[in-house]
């Protein structure tokens, strides 16, 4: 009864580009503009129904409440009285990017043969560290029966950024598999979001077999690049990697320790010489989800348009395909408005394996639930937000009146407070 379950996080009404992600080129680049929240989230939910029609399970998390007044109060100030820099951090919709959520581990690989997930506690980003409370508050409701363990934080300063620096592979989803926890040491001008100690406690916490649990160290060029998470140079599913060249900082000593734990291990690298790390990153080419299809056991790559634009990036994967390797279909998504804030496919999603009956169904979609969803968006999500007004108190009134509106119409008005 175990299968995948993408999670991915309705992007919220208050999305905009503050560029409050340092090391997140995209961010970065595009801080002030004009953002599109209707637009960016009509896209997340046109995201969801593809991978139904793929017929992969679906799940959704919701957007948090902004501002967040509650860490505001923590600080002695209020949304009015608040520092810019404070405001934008209070506002920020980035709880969308639900690969950052939680790490996962499912049942088969853990001692008490639970799915485990811990919350991401995310101390390295001020704008990010204020999530974790009402991920939490999520994750104990829709995960709440007794076939799941739901943890709390790695304290800081031990930073944690969830599923995006972790990697399963395994013969099928419902076997045992190997855990492999990514973290970084240094970025050069980055930081390094991921510590090893952070990845380490994770996997105390999920009860994982040391025989099958591997930490490995991302590269600093890849990190100094602009791959902030290492699932911006690899993603991973059942028997395959799929990974750029200079993803690792060990990457010889990683395959030969992977293949002597997995021997039927396949990794499918993507050589700098073909595709560059600026090109890899620039397209997310791996920021997608690399998933199972039920239909024929195939594995298919869900990517951003972004990849499809980038000459260096499809002509290699035209050749991939071509070829005999595993991934054998191409899917693309317009996720523009995610991607302009430095977050494609994969960051939108937490991938659990799980009987979906022991999953809350209010976080369970299927094409009528998006439907009702995505009439919520188009009647209160706005359709700009411009730097010049994102004070304005009309604004956040809207902003918030849009998210108790969507709580309502999915009957999780307990998350209302959260």
């Amino acid at each position: 009864m175990l299968r995948e379950i993408n999670f991915d996080g309705i992007i919220g009404p208050t999305h905009n580009y503050a560029g409050l992600s340092h090391g997140n080129l995209a961010a970065t680049r595009n801080a002030g503009a004009v953002s599109h929240p209707r637009e960016a989230a009509l896209q997340g939910v046109a995201k969801m129904r593809a991978n139904l029609a793929l017929g992969l399970a679906q799940g959704i998390l919701l957007p948090h409440g902004r501002p967040d007044r509650r860490w505001l109060a923590s600080l002695s100030t209020d949304y009015a009285a608040a520092a810019p820099h404070l405001k934008a951090q209070a506002l920020s919709a980035s709880a969308m990017w639900a690969a950052n959520a939680a790490t996962v581990s499912p049942a088969p690989d853990t001692a008490d043969r639970r799915c485990h997930l811990s919350v991401a506690n995310l101390v390295t980003m001020p704008h990010r560290s204020h999530e974790w409370p009402g991920t939490l508050a999520q994750l104990r409701l829709a995960f709440a029966d007794d076939d799941f363990a739901v943890h709390g934080p790695v304290p800081a300063p031990f930073g944690d950024e969830g599923a995006a620096n972790h990697m399963r592979l395994c013969a099928s989803h419902e076997a045992p598999g190997i855990e492999i926890f990514v973290y970084g040491v240094s970025g050069g001008g980055f930081p390094a979001r991921q510590h090893r100690d952070a990845s380490t406690a994770v996997a105390r916490a999920h009860r994982l077999d040391p025989a099958r649990t591997m930490f490995v160290e991302q590269a600093e060029a890849a990190i100094a690049a602009g791959a902030f998470h290492n699932d911006v140079v690899a993603v991973a599913n059942e028997r395959v990697l799929f990974a750029h060249e200079q993803a690792f900082a060990d990457r010889e000593g990683f395959y030969a320790e992977l293949h002597r734990r997995m021997p039927d291990v396949e990794i499918v690298e993507v050589p700098a010489t073909r595709v560059s790390l600026a090109d890899a990153i620039s397209s997310y080419l791996f920021n997608a989800q690399l998933v199972t299809l039920p239909h024929d056991g195939g594995m298919a790559l869900v990517l951003p348009s972004e990849a499809q634009a980038t000459p260096s990036v499809w002509g290699w994967l035209q050749e991939m395909v071509a070829g005999n390797g595993p991934i054998r279909r191409l899917e693309v998504v317009d996720v523009r408005q995610s991607m302009a804030n430095g977050g494609g496919p994969a960051c939108l999603r937490l991938r659990v394996v799980a009987n979906p009956a022991r999953v809350d169904p209010r976080f369970l979609v299927d094409n009528d639930r998006l439907d009702r969803i995505a009439s919520v968006i188009g009647d209160y999500w706005p359709e700009t937000i411009d730097p010049a007004t994102i004070g304005q108190a009309a604004l956040i009134d809207r902003m918030e009146n849009a998210r108790r509106a969507l709580l309502e119409t999915l009957g999780l008005v307990e998350l209302i407070d959260s």
